[in-house]
C-alpha cells in the first residue's frame, strides 16, 4: 500500500426511506446536504477546507446534482462539483473519482458519495420525431445498445435464477436473513444515520416469517425454465431490494491534508476496480469486480477481508456471490445488506461502503481490510477494499 494512499476520515449516511415515503417531497440535494455537513461536523474539517465533491446519482435526468449540493450545503463556490451516473455503481464509483482526484494531486480534500431522490425523479419521455407525433413516456433508459443484450432487470435476475437453480426457497430464506441481521443490529446501524426530515431508522427492515414469506407475490419469473415448474425459481416481493431515497458520502484527504488539519483517520483506501460485463446478467458484474479489487490489492481470496459490504439488488446475486466467489456467509452484510433495507440507486453503493466502514470500526482491529461490492445495469461492476488503521 502506497504512503500517499488516500485517508477516510469520516463517513455518515441518511436513512434509506421507502419511495414516496418520508423523503417524498425532498430533492436530492435536500437529502444530501444534511448529511455532508454532519460528515464535516464529525471530521472535525471546516466546509471552506473542501475542494471537491463528487456525487453519484442516476435518477436526477440532466443538471449537476453535485453542484446543486455544494452549494446547497454551505461549501465553497470554487469547489469543484461532478456527477457521476453509472446506475448502481455511481456511489461507489463516484468515491473511486475523489480517491483519484487525490492520488493525481487535483484536491486534496473531497467528499464523495451518492444520493438518490427516487421520489422526486423526473417524468422521461422520447422526443417524437414529427410535429404531428406524441412524446411516448419511458420508465427507462436502455442500458445496452442491441435489445437482446438489455433484458429487464427482473427478468435478467430471473433468468439467471433459472439456470442457475437458485430456487425461490432459497431466495426467500436469504432474504429472510438479510431482514433478520439488519433488524438485530439496528442499535448499531444508527450511529452511521444522520437525521433528515426527522428520520433516523431505516424503513424497510422487518421481522418475516416463511409462512409470510410464502405469501409474497411473484414479481418475475424465467421466461426459459425447461422441466421445472414455472415458479420454482421465480423472484418474489421478498426478494429484490425495494425502490427508496438515500444519500452516503465519505470524506476523503491526502496525507499531506491529514497532516495540515491534524486529523488521525481511521482507514486508508487501498484498491478498486470498475468493470464491464455481459449485459444480459449484470448481476454477476459485482463478483468480477470485486475479483479485480482484490487482485489489485494483492490478496488472493475474499475470505482473507474482515468484513464484506455486497449491494444485494436481488437474493439471487447475493446466493451467487458467496458461492462464486466461496465467501464465509457470516461475513457478507453481516448486519443486513440491501434486500433489507432498499435501493436508492446512485447511494446504494455509497451505502454498502459506510456500512463496512462502520463494520470496521465496530471491531476495530488495526490492519483489518474490508471489501464492498455492487453490480450496476448494463453489466457494470465496482468494488473497493479498504483498510482499518
Amino acid at each position: 500500500m502506497s504512503t500517499h494512499a488516500p485517508l477516510i476520515a469520516a463517513w455518515a449516511r441518511s436513512a434509506v426511506v421507502a419511495r414516496d415515503g418520508a423523503f417524498k417531497a425532498l430533492h436530492a440535494h435536500d437529502i444530501a446536504a444534511p448529511v455532508v455537513q454532519a460528515l464535516l461536523q464529525r471530521a472535525g474539517v471546516e466546509a471552506s477546507q473542501v475542494n471537491a465533491v463528487v456525487l453519484g446519482n442516476a435518477l436526477g435526468a440532466g443538471g449537476n446534482p453535485a453542484r446543486m449540493l455544494a452549494l446547497h450545503a454551505g461549501l465553497p463556490e470554487a469547489c469543484a462539483a461532478l456527477t457521476v451516473d453509472t446506475q448502481c455503481c455511481a456511489g461507489l464509483d463516484a468515491i473511486a473519482m475523489g480517491v483519484a482526484l487525490i492520488a493525481s494531486g487535483q484536491a486534496e480534500v473531497v467528499v464523495a458519495g451518492g444520493v438518490e431522490a427516487w421520489s422526486r425523479a423526473p417524468i422521461r419521455m422520447h422526443r417524437p420525431l414529427h410535429t404531428d407525433e406524441a412524446a411516448v413516456a419511458y420508465e427507462r433508459p436502455a442500458f445496452a445498445p442491441h435489445p437482446d443484450k438489455d433484458p429487464d432487470m427482473l427478468l435478467s435476475a430471473a433468468r439467471y435464477a433459472a439456470h442457475s437453480g437458485y430456487t425461490r426457497a432459497q431466495q426467500e430464506a436469504y432474504a429472510q436473513q438479510s431482514h433478520s441481521r439488519a433488524v438485530m443490529g439496528e442499535p448499531h446501524i444508527a450511529q452511521e444515520i444522520v437525521a433528515v426530515a426527522g428520520v433516523v431508522h431505516d424503513s424497510y427492515p422487518r421481522h418475516i416469517d416463511s409462512h409470510r414469506a410464502a405469501r409474497m407475490p411473484v414479481v418475475a419469473r424465467s421466461d426459459a425454465a425447461a422441466g421445472d415448474p414455472p415458479d420454482a425459481c421465480a423472484l418474489s416481493a421478498l426478494t429484490i431490494s425495494a425502490q427508496a431515497d438515500g444519500a452516503a458520502f465519505v470524506l476523503l484527504l491526502s496525507p499531506k491534508a491529514a497532516a495540515r488539519l491534524n486529523h488521525h483517520a481511521k482507514a486508508t483506501w487501498v484498491s478498486n476496480a470498475s468493470i464491464g460485463a455481459a449485459p444480459e446478467f449484470p448481476l454477476l458484474a459485482a463478483e468480477l469486480a470485486a475479483r479485480e479489487a482484490l487482485k489489485r490489492a494483492n490478496f488472493t481470496h475474499a475470505n482473507a477481508m474482515g468484513f464484506i459490504e455486497l449491494h444485494d439488488a436481488f437474493a439471487v446475486q447475493g446466493l451467487s456471490f458467496t458461492e462464486r466467489l466461496g465467501v464465509t456467509p457470516e461475513c457478507l452484510n453481516p448486519l443486513g445488506g440491501g434486500l433489507a433495507r432498499g435501493h436508492p440507486i446512485g447511494a446504494s453503493a455509497a451505502i454498502a461502503l459506510v456500512r463496512l466502514l462502520a463494520n470496521l470500526e465496530r471491531h476495530n482491529t488495526s490492519g483489518a481490510h474490508g471489501l464492498a461490492a455492487v453490480a450496476g445495469a448494463g453489466g457494470l461492476g465496482s468494488a473497493a477494499v479498504v483498510r482499518w488503521l
